[in-house]
């Protein structure tokens, strides 16, 4: 007698409840699968988003608001670090290089980044990868903007569009710098980073669109034209942070030290690895949280499985007779309902992978504009793999219970029952 056959033809019978119990299953592996994907995608994405760059410089704050505005483009300076006070950092003997920059304001909901071309020259994200131009060229003069491959995209800007800065980080401002456009110079190639996000301009030209505003809003009755600020002095007052290279990093750890204890101005310096371990050590809680969940709930739609099963006993007790009666073995019987929801466990594994491949694939078109978080369709590895083995196994010795259960069940009792 073929019992895999005979099993697959008994849940056929069956296939209402089956479905639903596929579902079950594999709705529970979906979110577990996914919560997996997600967390290591996070971390992946934020570890990427910088390398190279030795000490982030910036005004007293803590130091993941420091890494979350400078890098990550979350959040809001607290204070700013003086254009003399800059110079003293790119005075100082051990700094090999530094890149400046300045934020505050937007365009249509990306955030806009004063800085120099030492920012495309030393600037690197993932394994040391530097910046490259994929249209265009550096911006050159005052008015220039290079873009970001996402704002390229998004907004379908080409070389020579123009832009119009807005004052604030709304996606709706009605302070805008219309009376200053910039004009599109380049675009750079995706980096998967915030980088993407941003629209990248001298900080001259982040000076040139507010010389005549103050205190965050236009100072009434008086307008500086485009081409009268380019005959002013557009040297900066302040930067909102810099990110710095140190000669050697055996002195990022006394250069840190002399920066946090600066007399001129209150400042901090941090080293960006240091500071996201701090990051994922904080949030580490959650994600053991949502991992722990997820794993309660694979529990639940394992049980949800057998008491299906079990529940099925009652109306299958004259089939498990009628078995017993043409010679099958109660081995036999108990093997029957363990093939039955060990089928359960690989075909809610199967299905539950798919699942979680569509909602990474579905989820990815929103999280990668909102948040630059990278979802990738991979195959479980590493633990998750085998805790997806323990799960198959599991499935199918959790078929022990009701094969026990009909085990018991006498051969009389089962011919006997009202249909």
């Amino acid at each position: 007698m073929n019992w895999l056959n005979l099993a697959m033809r008994s849940v056929w019978n069956r296939r209402s409840t089956a479905v639903l119990t596929l579902l079950m299953v594999a709705l529970s592996l979906a979110l577990l699968l996914t919560v997996d994907r997600v967390r290591q995608d996070t971390r992946a994405s934020f570890a990427n988003t910088l390398s190279g760059t030795d000490l982030i410089v910036g005004g007293r704050t803590g130091g993941l608001n420091l890494l979350l505005y400078s890098v990550f483009r979350i959040g809001n300076a607290t204070n700013n670090i003086s254009w003399q006070t800059y110079q003293d950092i790119v005075a100082n003997d051990a700094v090999a290089w530094t890149i400046p920059f300045s934020l505050g304001d937007s365009h249509q909901g990306y955030r806009v980044l004063g800085t120099n071309n030492d920012y495309f020259e030393h600037y690197q994200y993932g394994r040391r990868q530097p910046l490259s131009i994929r249209e265009g060229r550096n911006f050159e003069a005052v008015y220039d903007v290079v873009l970001g491959s996402e704002v390229a995209k998004a907004l379908d800007y080409h070389l020579g569009d123009p832009v119009v800065i807005a004052h604030g980080l709304g996606s709706t401002s009605f302070d805008l710098h219309d009376d200053k456009p910039f004009h599109v110079v380049g675009i750079l190639a995706p980096t998967g980073t915030p980088v993407d996000r941003t629209l990248h301009i001298p900080l001259e030209g982040m000076t040139a669109i507010h010389v005549d505003w103050a205190a965050g809003v236009r100072i009434p009755g008086f307008h500086i034209s485009a081409d009268e600020a380019l005959e002013m002095d557009l040297t900066p007052d302040t930067v909102t942070a810099v990110l710095v290279g140190m000669k050697s990093r055996i002195q990022a750890l006394a250069f840190q030290r002399r920066i946090n204890e600066y007399r001129a101005e209150p400042l901090s310096a941090i080293i960006p690895g240091a500071t996201l371990a701090e990051l994922w050590q904080m949030i580490g809680i959650a994600e053991n949280a949502l991992i722990a969940i997820s794993g309660l709930v694979v529990v639940t739609g394992l049980l949800g499985m057998v008491t299906v099963i079990l529940a099925g006993l009652n109306e299958r007790r004259r089939e498990m007779a009628i078995l017993r009666a043409l010679g099958a073995r109660p081995g036999h019987i108990l093997g029957l309902l363990m093939i039955e929801s060990g089928f359960y466990g690989v075909l809610g594994l199967a299905l539950g992978l798919l699942l979680h491949w569509a909602l990474i694939a579905i989820a990815a078109l929103w999280v990668q504009p909102a948040y630059g978080i990278q979802l990738t369709l991979a195959l479980p590895t590493g633990p998750l793999f085998f805790v997806l083995l323990l799960v198959v196994v599991l499935s199918i010795l959790v078929g022990l219970w009701p094969g026990w259960k009909a085990y018991r069940r006498s051969l009389s009792d089962g011919l006997t029952v009202s249909t």
